[in-house]
């Protein structure tokens, strides 16, 4: 998914040259997130989480082969990126609460702190790979090389669903309904540490995110081309997949709440450091370190959301979830892009990093119940 988001990314300023351009991609992808996740998460509480999953596949594979044959003939054009961000929205609400909920049959539940870093892990090498080889196949073959190559990982993905199996059923379903969907909000906003997790991503990435202005860096700020761009794309990855593999060879985090605040905050500070950095090699190894600290959070959040979630209430719970990632994502690519049209990149980076830095205060205050979390505590619990 990064390699395709980073692609149209790069096309978009490509053809429009307009910071405020790149902040519509995010809105086009949190619309459908906003309207349809909980739908999607209803879904894969009522029926089979690895068929939803495989029927998600087709519309990724549909934007692929559309986005390199119109590239290719020379008739695309930023709405029909926008169509094509869209429509890969709309699949994605209904793909990643499955995808999240199906994790937790995979493996018993004393083993899932571990299984979440593992799959953080392998999220995290796809992360760091896929904007890489996408500023790779720009730089050598065009645009349309990178929309191929996302087809074709796709069609992997979709035949690898194949052959994945649960562990357990979650039992008795319930049937897709409004009050379903309802049942997975009212859950979240009885359990302080739940919402918590999901605030703090929400309002750090919205304030703290520069994703989405990292061609106007890469281009004029910077100027190292789309080989740089590849690079400074995939370093956030890198420092999470580096973070990830340390992860792996330590014990799980006990204390997870305060490990939860001093990761975001660290986040934080590194993102200011990155807007105000004039330095290609500095910027890309504090890019790196926001990589690694999102990581923590990431481990840790999904760790505590999934733990505290019963199993038939996973997909709605992990729904509601998503609502806050897409609006931290695409609405924080939204505030990026228009803030920074109104002022500079360098003003919209800055004051977002110091954003995050006061939403980790206002949350270690106003939360104690995460501020005090510790997944020993709830594994005994479980």
């Amino acid at each position: 998914m990064t390699l395709l988001r980073s692609a149209i990314y790069w096309h978009v300023f490509d053809l429009s040259r307009s910071e405020a351009a790149l902040g519509f991609i995010g809105l086009a992808q949190f619309l459908p997130a906003l309207a349809l996740t909980l739908v999607g998460g209803a879904m894969a509480d009522a029926y089979d989480r690895r068929r939803v999953m495989r029927l998600a596949q087709l519309p990724y594979l549909a934007s692929a082969g559309l986005l390199f044959v119109a590239t290719r003939e020379g008739v695309i054009t930023v709405p029909l990126l926008y169509a094509a961000v869209f429509a890969n929205a709309v699949a994605f609400a209904f793909d990643s609460p499955a995808r999240q909920a199906f994790l937790a049959s995979l493996v018993p539940i004393a083993a899932f702190p571990r299984a979440v870093t593992f799959s953080s892990t392998v999220a995290a090498l796809a992360f760091a790979t896929g904007p890489a080889l996408g500023g790779l196949l720009i730089a050598a073959s065009g645009v349309e090389a990178a929309y191929g190559a996302y087809g074709v990982l796709v069609a992997g993905n979709l035949l690898g669903l194949a052959f994945v199996r649960p562990l357990r059923d979650i039992g008795d379903r319930t049937p897709p309904s409004w009050q379903a969907a309802r049942e997975g909000l009212a859950f979240v906003r009885r359990s302080p540490v739940v919402l918590g997790c999901m605030a703090l991503d929400m309002f750090a990435v919205i304030l703290g995110g520069a994703t989405a202005l990292l061609p106007v860096y890469a281009s004029e700020i910077l100027d190292v081309g789309p080989r740089g761009y590849g690079l400074l794309t995939s370093s956030l990855e890198i420092g999470a997949l580096a973070m990830s593999v340390l992860l792996l060879l330590r014990p799980t985090v006990r204390r997870a709440g305060p490990a939860l605040l001093a990761a975001v905050a660290i986040y934080g500070l590194a993102t200011l450091g990155f807007g105000l950095s004039r330095s290609f090699p500095l910027s890309v190894a504090l890019y790196i370190v926001a990589g690694a600290a999102d990581q923590v959070s990431v481990v840790l959040r999904q760790t505590a959301i999934q733990l505290r979630t019963p199993d038939a209430l996973r997909g709605r719970v992990s729904a509601v979830n998503m609502i806050f990632i897409a609006a931290s994502n695409q609405l924080g690519a939204v505030e990026s892009g228009f803030l920074a049209a109104a002022t500079s990149a360098t003003f919209a980076v800055v004051s977002g990093g110091i954003g995050c830095l006061l939403v980790v205060a206002w949350t270690a205050w106003k939360v104690p119940e995460l501020r005090g979390y510790r997944i020993d505590a709830e594994r005994r619990s479980t």
